[in-house]
Parts: structure tokens; sequence; C-alpha cells
């Protein structure tokens, strides 16, 4: 079974490696969207595979570092496009989650990526 939790959080960024004149070389931000997917069998007693809130703890850190925070600024991040904001938070829970199956970053409506682990798909 595979559930999942989503997350919000307000951040702005800009994106270092990108030719000079690209939009994104500018300071901007982002509603990024953020799922956490966890895969495991579902406890007979309890009846989930793991509980939300415990996703939500496992993530306050995550939030804190990130949120109305500017990317550029986080150990880790610091060419913070989503495929490395995907990553860098996959690192962060997956010792806690070790279910991790798929973080998925949306940084607009449209346009966003899932990270799935060392694969990089």
């Amino acid at each position: 079974m595979e559930i999942f939790k989503e997350f919000t959080i307000e951040a702005a960024h800009w994106l270092p490696r990108v030719p000079d004149g690209h939009k994104c070389k500018r300071l901007h931000g982002h509603s990024f969207r953020i799922e956490i997917h966890v895969v495991g069998p579902v406890d007979p007693d309890l009846g989930w595979v793991v509980d939300f809130a415990y996703i939500k703890t496992v993530f306050a850190p995550v939030e804190e570092a990130l949120d109305h925070r500017c990317l550029n600024d986080v150990p880790g991040l610091d060419n913070p496009t989503s495929e490395n904001l995907a990553r860098w938070i996959w690192e962060e829970l997956q010792p806690a989650l070790p279910g991790l199956s798929r973080v998925v970053v949306r940084e607009t409506c449209t346009s966003g990526c899932v990270y799935t682990g060392e694969t990089g798909l």
C-alpha cells in the first residue's frame, strides 16, 4: 500500500547555473507543493501503513529549514532546482521514513518533478 501526505511551503530562489538572461536567474518565489509518499504493509491492528501525524512530525524540521527562506541559503541547495530540492528532501527524510517511496515537488500548478531515490528516477 502507498500513502502520501502533502505540504506547502513558500520560498524564494534563483538558479545560478542557467544562462545569463534566463528569467530563473533572477530571484523569484514559488508556493511549492510537496508530497511525501510512503510504501509498506497495512498494520493489521492499526489499519494504516504509518500514522500521517508521524510523517508531519518527521517533515517539521524540513519545513522549518525551507519555508519562507531563500533556498540558495540552505546548506546543500546552492542550485535549488525542483530536482535538487526533491533529492535534498529525500535525504533529510529517508532515515526516519524507511518506507519512503517518492518525493513529489511542484513549483507551479503545471510543473514539478518526482524523485524515487538513488536511481534518480
